[in-house]
């Protein structure tokens, strides 16, 4: 699969000279924020990781290539061109196969992290149980991608538009660990609270490493979550956002919004009924768990 990627010049550079990486997701850029803030947001979460002694790899497909490191216009080009797909694992073929440029989720930016040998990703939140899913069986493809891709994701929890609950029984059935950092309780997005417990709290970064270090070299595969909660003040009250999240889940319904429109619908609807306080917890989130992440890989790379 090698002949598939492409690194950009600092990302090669990184990996000659054996600097910490850092993978970041192109779904926030194509799908998660509008244009400009979203090219603006991935521009300075890529300098927030080099700020904190890592290197940032954006992940995306373009031209038939796996892309490990974007350049400023590959950037422009995610952030502004039309009909850019949506990636997860079943979808990275037919791009690559038909030259589709595609953003990448949390699952397909696990699976090319792996494969250009980068251990750290980070992201806002990952995906899980939606709610309703025992009558529609919706399920991201995150999920299943942190039971069998041995990358460790650090996020801000799982988005508050899911089933929370459910999401961490399904991690646990299939033996992902969800730590937490600075708190017990597993943060939900755009608040610190959602009612439920992380499996462990682990607040330093070389504590972080040590565990991910065990869990590898013991030959247990997969993916672990890291959950960064949002910074208190940018945190927004857990009674407000599940209001809000209550009414775009009715809109959705009505119009029959479904699969992997949800999320966009969701974002936007909500940013729109907090008019734009959302969106500004959103990249404030992604730059917090870019510290962390960045912190994580230089640790991880003194464990090794």
């Amino acid at each position: 699969m090698k002949h598939l990627l492409s690194f950009s010049d600092e990302v090669k550079h990184a990996k000659l000279a054996g600097l910490p990486l850092v993978a970041l997701e192109s779904t926030i850029i194509s799908h998660g924020m509008p244009y400009p803030q979203n090219v603006r947001t991935a521009r300075e979460v890529e300098q927030k990781v080099r700020d904190h002694g890592a290197v940032p790899a954006t992940i995306a497909v373009l031209d038939s290539k796996i892309c490990i490191g974007l350049s400023n216009d590959q950037l422009e080009r995610l952030g502004t061109e039309r009909n850019i797909m949506k990636l997860s694992r079943r979808d990275l073929p037919f791009a690559i196969a038909t030259a589709r440029s595609g953003a990448t989720t949390v699952a397909a930016t696990m699976i090319c992290a792996q494969l250009a040998g980068i251990a750290v990703f980070v992201t806002g939140g990952i995906g899980g149980v939606h709610r309703g899913a025992s009558q529609t069986f919706d399920i991201s493809a995150d999920l299943q991608e942190l039971a069998r891709t041995s990358v460790a994701v650090v996020c801000a929890g799982a988005k508050s538009i899911l089933d929370i609950g459910l999401t961490l029984e399904y991690l646990e059935t299939h033996g992902v660990p969800v730590l937490a950092i600075g708190q017990q309780e597993f943060p939900a997005f755009y608040t610190r609270s959602s009612g439920f417990n992380a499996d462990f709290r682990v607040d330093e970064p070389s504590a972080q490493a040590h565990f991910l270090r065990t869990k590898w070299g013991m030959g247990l595969a997969g993916g672990v979550v890291i959950a960064n909660p949002v910074p208190v003040e940018q945190a927004m009250p857990k009674a407000d956002i599940d209001a809000m999240i209550e009414q775009a889940l009715q809109e959705a319904a009505v119009q029959n919004i479904t699969g992997k429109q949800v999320t966009p619908f969701m974002l936007e609807r909500i940013a729109q009924l907090t008019q734009g306080r959302s969106l500004a917890t959103n990249i404030a989130l992604v730059k917090n768990n870019a510290v962390a992440g960045a912190k994580l890989a230089v640790a991880l790379l003194g464990e090794s």
